[in-house]
């Protein structure tokens, strides 16, 4: 019989690891692959929804839990401001220079991507906006914010109040965070962004953030065609 805790460890987890071992088994460049990618992750996601809705709350009752509206406005605050802090220093040549893991193309290059709709079709672009927006950014904040930051103080990371404020959990969360991208700089300044969203008015809000930041993002490369952001 699997403990409550191990089922909670497993879909706090599964959505976002499935996602990155595909991501490294799959064709990167492919937008059929990232579409698998978001179909299953996705569907481990709704099911990790639903456990956490229905059978164990994701965080524990604190008699002080914030209001919708306000959790609703300040995930779009947080996903605007990240937004511009993910974007804005890429068109400076010593940010791009000091602050970018591995060779990124620069936004203002000339560019083509898997991900162009004259090359793959609105639909699979579309799934690709999609997956980038609903799925990988709420897995995320999901693994690294709710789970591992907790879990890295205890145990039984369910129980963990999200206020609980650690230095350690957030520096390796942080980091971990900002090494799976390679926009280090921007990638560390956004983690401790949704960090401080999530401490402050919890998973829904920090998730919204990222989702808002990711479906900008998306929009501003299919607008601008900056290929390079994805």
């Amino acid at each position: 019989m699997i403990k409550s805790f191990q089922k909670s460890t497993l879909l706090a987890v599964s959505p976002y690891v499935a996602w990155m071992i595909m991501m490294f088994i799959l064709p990167r460049s492919s937008a059929w692959a990232y579409t698998l990618r978001t179909i299953v992750s996705a569907i481990l996601l709704f099911v990790a929804w639903v456990y956490f809705s229905r059978k164990e709350p994701l965080e524990p009752k604190s008699g002080d839990e914030v209001g919708l509206l306000r959790a609703i406005l300040w995930g779009v605050l947080i996903g605007l401001v990240v937004t511009v802090l993910w974007i804005a220093p890429e068109y400076c040549d010593v940010y791009r220079h000091w602050c970018i893991l591995g060779e990124v193309p620069s936004p203002t290059e000339s560019q083509s991507s898997p991900y162009d709709p004259a090359v793959c079709g609105w639909a699979l672009t579309i799934l690709r906006v999609v997956g980038s927006a609903f799925v990988i950014a709420p897995a995320e904040e999901l693994f690294f914010r709710s789970y591992l930051y907790r879990r890295l103080q205890n145990e039984n990371w369910c129980k963990v109040d999200r206020k609980s404020f650690d230095l350690s959990a957030l520096m390796w969360t942080t980091i971990l965070f900002a090494i799976e991208h390679n926009r280090i700089v921007a990638a560390i300044m956004a983690g401790l962004f949704y960090w401080f969203t999530y401490k402050k008015c919890g998973f829904f809000a920090a998730a919204l953030a990222h989702i808002i930041t990711n479906l900008l993002l998306a929009i501003f490369v299919l607008y601008t065609g900056a290929w390079a952001f994805w």
